[in-house]
């Protein structure tokens, strides 16, 4: 008893109680409840994530769902058209989704047409439409597999021979990770496919899609299944609560870091109390732009104590985090604005202190082949013992509207500043200040002098968007009308009875 009469706390109530709290915290903030009862089999590069989906295709006997924000016409998308195409041929029902954008100029309409052809249920997500002329700026950028609602595969690799690599022609494979899934998570995975699907047109039936209920645990591993969509950032917030929660590390990898002004401040507050934050980017990448504006971000983490490294290999994709030796995270989800808010993103938050040592070991293994970022004496960024042969960049066009959307934010971060001075300029950012000044006069001048080329194409916007939202509006009206007039009074308990899940309904099935 404490001096007010009241029991005292043991140190393992408390110890509780935070966790409590922490969990409600998590599971508000990206609206992912936390699962138990799993098995997580953590995949490195398309080495070890490529055969595994494979095998999985090979032995499914009812369903296959398939998410990618690329599938590449290429040697290795060829093979899995050929694994999807082969199931589907023998009567199981195999839905798959790709982006549009993502797809553009590396695969035809052939490719699809022969996957559609052998029974494969094919759907693209936001394909350019005349009613939505800003509506490119959302993308499905996730990448997951799910087989008979008993397997899935959470990861950060499209399906694309850069991945595999090319040893005839010395090409090494992308850098990459990706989680196997098996237990009641699945379930989740599941529902975020049928999420999608139902974005681009018929939903699945809801009695062909797993209940969690319905499988049996098949390990000790918890974890969450945040499905992001536009405008939610439940990824962001989820970040922003394990950082600020961080006693010990925070260990990131991100591909192409643009982190928001809180995110870094909320990096930089935990590297200030001891917390040992790094991040891991790559130094070559398939945007040679993105250096130059993720290395306009460094100057604030380093000065706080963050330890920043650059991949040394081709290029390093993969999306990942570890925190404290318990929390990790293996998705889709980039560090930057246009993952956060403008996709369609999915990642697993595993809680596991023995998953979570694997990822620290391979993180360390990943930093013998990085160089670390340093403020030399001068307060310059530098990379010291870097080779004076860098390897090349990756060939310009292959970037997504997330990455460029994310670019641009940054720069126009930059531009901002410069403008209303609300925050001190790095030397860094000097380029972008050069390169956006010398547009800004160029483009005063053409317009001054050729004012029409200004006004015709304004108008056309403006005119296009007029018209998408008299349209919107007369579509909402009229469908405000048709549910007043079909709806009629309903009692409690006359809805359908809920469904049960059947697998043998989604196609015929292997026996």
């Amino acid at each position: 008893m404490n001096a007010t009469g009241q029991p005292e706390q043991t140190e393992r109530d408390l110890a509780l109680s935070a966790r409590v709290i922490t969990d409600q915290a998590l599971a508000r903030a990206a609206g992912a409840p936390l699962i138990d009862g799993n098995s997580v089999r953590l995949l490195r590069d398309a080495r070890e994530n490529y055969p595994a989906w494979l095998e999985a295709i090979a032995a499914a006997r009812h369903q296959v769902h398939f998410e990618s924000y690329i599938i590449r016409e290429d040697r290795t998308g060829e093979e899995f058209a050929e694994a999807l195409s082969a199931k589907a041929r023998a009567g199981v029902c195999v839905r798959i989704l790709y982006d549009w954008l993502g797809g553009f100029g590396k695969t035809s309409g052939k490719f699809w047409a022969r996957l559609r052809a052998a029974g494969v249920e094919v759907r693209c997500y936001n394909p350019p439409r005349l009613e939505a002329p800003f509506g490119w700026i959302s993308r499905d950028h996730r990448k997951m597999l799910t087989v008979d609602g008993q397997v899935g595969f959470v990861t950060g690799l499209c399906v694309g021979q850069m991945w595999a690599g090319d040893p005839k022609k010395k090409l090494e494979p992308w850098r990459d990770t990706g989680i196997e899934v098996r237990g009641p998570a699945v379930a989740e995975i599941e529902r975020a496919f049928a999420q999608i699907w139902a974005m681009t047109g018929e939903a699945i039936p809801e009695d062909q899609i797993v209940n969690a209920a319905a499988l049996v645990p098949a390990g000790e591993v918890s974890l969450r299944i945040v499905a992001s969509v536009p405008a939610t950032a439940g990824m962001l917030r989820m970040d922003q609560i394990v950082a600020a929660l961080a006693r010990k590390r925070v260990w990131l990898t991100d591909a192409y870091y643009a982190g928001t002004t809180g995110y870094a401040q909320a990096l930089q507050a935990a590297a200030h109390q001891g917390v040992d934050v790094r991040l891991l980017v790559p130094s070559a990448s398939d945007i040679p732009l993105v250096k130059l504006l993720s290395r306009a971000g460094y100057r604030p983490l380093l000065k706080a104590g963050v330890r920043i490294f650059e991949w040394n290999g081709t290029m390093l994709h993969a999306k990942t985090a570890v925190a404290d030796g318990i929390w990790a995270r293996v998705g889709s989800t980039n560090l930057n604005v246009a993952s956060w808010f403008g996709n369609c993103e999915l990642d697993a938050v595993i809680e596991n202190a023995d998953f979570a040592r694997q990822m620290e070991d391979m993180y360390l293994q990943d930093l013998t082949n990085a160089t670390e970022i340093v403020l030399d004496a001068k307060r310059k960024i530098r990379a010291p013992g870097r080779p004076q042969s860098p390897r090349p960049l990756m060939p310009l066009g292959r970037a997504s509207a997330g990455r460029a959307a994310a670019g641009t934010i940054r720069i126009g971060n930059a531009i901002g500043a410069a403008i209303t001075n609300h925050r001190a300029l790095e030397p860094v950012e000097a380029r972008l200040m050069l390169i956006a000044g010398v547009l800004s006069v160029v483009l005063a001048g053409i317009f001054a002098l050729l004012p029409r080329l200004l006004a015709y194409p304004l108008a056309v916007v403006l005119g296009w968007i007029g018209l998408t939202l008299l349209l919107r509006g007369f579509n909402l009206h009229r469908r405000g009308r048709r549910q007043l007039t079909n709806q009629g009074p309903q009692e409690p308990g006359d809805g359908p009875p809920p469904p049960q899940f059947s697998l043998g309904d989604c196609g015929a099935g292997v026996s």
